[in-house]
């Protein structure tokens, strides 16, 4: 009787240890999906946590390989959570080769995602911010539109829907952080032809969020480097919109300013 104890309690060790085997060098799988998560050292509990999404032909592994993303996360005290798309680029609405999708596989692998950190960490579920880059911003404004009560805001770099915004989306809204290149010629200001569909306009978007949200112009941030514009709403959520010089590119201090405005609003 002992050793079927004692066997039983091995299994049930392996199997824990099995379900915490996972980080920011191995995958925690969900299914015959994945993610990567980094916790933070010595952070108090519970801990809040920036959820990335890559760009195109990106992946979990090398969003962990991004070491000013991983610092800049583990100094701010936050969880970093690398996503990883279901396809080469992420299966939503009107993206090349998907056009069929509504993208409701996404939204349901991010949900079992926040719910399996939860299930392994101390997580703080109303500290969550999305966050991505190029096509992984995609995904974050449809984040936005199809889940916003699940995150306390988001930040898109250099991406935005496919095409034109949905028809509809879910309130409320929560604060977004949108930053661009002026000069962007990869996911250009106002889109451009890609295959058999095209990338949207950014401040189409952008107005759709605004009457969506009932946002009012307002004092726009001050970041350096950034030329921004602002509104804000009757429940206090920001929507900026943020343009630098360059191209397309993601530098850690645009997420760091996105993650500093969403504090700065009571998000965070």
């Amino acid at each position: 009787m002992r050793f079927v104890f004692f066997f039983q309690f091995i299994l049930v060790l392996l199997a824990a240890q099995g379900a915490a085997a996972c980080g920011a060098d191995s995958d925690c799988r969900i299914g015959d999906r994945h993610y990567r998560i980094a916790w933070p050292e010595d952070a108090r509990a519970p801990v809040g946590a920036i959820v990335f999404a890559h760009g195109y032909r990106g992946s979990a592994a090398a969003v962990m390989r991004n070491s000013g993303l991983r610092r800049m996360a583990a100094e701010e005290g936050l969880a970093l959570i690398a996503l990883k798309s279901l396809d080469r680029d992420w299966v939503i609405p009107h993206a090349p080769g998907h056009a069929g999708t509504d993208g409701a596989r996404e939204f349901a692998y991010v949900e079992a995602v926040l719910a399996d950190v939860a299930r392994r960490y101390p997580l703080d579920t109303g500290r969550v911010m999305g966050a991505g880059f190029s096509s992984g911003a995609m995904l974050i404004w449809n984040l936005a539109c199809a889940m916003p009560e699940r995150f306390a805001g988001f930040v898109a770099v250099a991406g935005t829907f496919w095409q034109r915004p949905p028809a509809r989306c879910a309130t409320p809204v929560e604060s977004l952080v949108h930053i661009h290149g002026q000069s962007d010629p990869t996911v250009p200001l106002t889109g451009r032809a890609i295959r058999e569909t095209w990338q949207g306009d950014v401040r189409e978007a952008l107005s759709m969020y605004r009457r969506l949200g009932g946002f009012h112009a307002a004092q726009p941030a001050g970041i350096e480097g950034l030329t921004c514009e602002g509104w804000r709403n009757a429940r206090g959520e920001i929507l900026d919109f943020c343009l630098h010089p360059g191209g397309h590119s993601l530098r850690t201090a645009y997420i760091r300013a996105g993650l500093d405005r969403l504090r700065e609003a009571g998000q965070m």
